[in-house]
Order: structure tokens, then sequence, then C-alpha cells
């Protein structure tokens, strides 16, 4: 048998080399318990709830999008903070010639791009003809701005935009 490393009155034996290793993989384990349980508890969620059934409606989807683009339709948004978290948002729907758009329902929704717990709807309400505005509770930073117009059920318009509320 060998005898124990000893060196300046310290004695390293075969138990508290166990020690130590048993104390460096405890260590370990207990950072990779923390790490997960922090990535798991902060995930915002999926883009898209069900993918495969996205990836089916995709045909659809590219066709309202040639559709929109043949109506030709001007939409401007402006999304200004009024005080505090309140952004307000004013949008603008137009024809090809300029005349405002009528009977048509206006949703909006500022999507956080990280984290889909966060998204918030905003409300908007008719001004006037092709006018439409609303209020959110909404932080400063990065969103996408989504804009869906429709009548009588079918999808008229939609529009997806990175905006930098301030």
């Amino acid at each position: 048998m060998h005898a124990p490393l000893e060196q300046d009155g310290f004695r390293l034996t075969g138990r508290m080399v166990f020690g130590c290793l048993v104390a460096f993989f405890a260590i370990v384990i207990a950072v990779n318990v923390v790490m997960v349980r922090a990535a798991t508890s902060t995930f915002g969620g999926l883009e898209t709830a069900n993918p495969y059934q996205a990836g089916l409606a995709f045909n659809r989807d590219h066709d309202e999008a040639i559709a929109q683009d043949e109506r030709a339709w001007k939409v401007t948004a402006n999304l200004v903070r009024r005080s505090g978290d309140i952004a307000e948002l004013n949008v603008k729907l137009q024809d090809r010639n300029g005349n405002p758009i009528t009977g048509v329902a206006v949703a909006a929704t500022l999507a956080h791009p990280a984290d889909a717990r966060r998204d918030q709807t905003v409300t908007l309400v008719q001004r006037a003809a092709g006018e439409f505005v609303g209020t959110a509770d909404v932080p400063r930073g990065f969103w996408d701005l989504i804009i869906d117009a429709s009548r009588d059920g079918t999808d008229m318009f939609r529009s997806r935009s990175r905006v930098l509320l301030q």
C-alpha cells in the first residue's frame, strides 16, 4: 500500500480525493439544474402554435398575398409614445386612388420578437372613414407591428413590420 502524499503538514488521502471528486460533480449538477430551470421558465413559446398546419396553409397564404398586392391598398401606421408606457397607434387605409377604405374591420397586435407572452393586442376604433386609432400599454423596445384588415370575414390586408418604440 502507498503512503499518503504529504507536503508541509498537509496529507492528501484517498478520502479527500473522493470527497473533492464528489463535490466537483455536485457543483456541476447543481449549476446544470439551475440553468435548465432558467431556460425552461423563460421560454416564451413557439412562433407558430402548429407548424405542420402552417406549412399546409402556405399556398393559401401565398394566394392571399397576391390578391392583396393586386388591390394596391396604401396602409400607413403611426405608432407614438403618449405617456409612460402608453403608446398610440393610428392606422389609415386608402385604395389605389387615395380614397378611404370603408366597411373593413382592422385589428392590430404588437408582438414581442422574442417572447410571445409579452404580445399586446391593440383595440382599434374607427375615428373617420378609413382611419382607426387605439392605445396599448407597452414598454420601450423593438416590437413587430401586425395589422390585419378584413371585410365580411375575408382577409383583405396583412402586414408585419419591425418597429422601435421609444
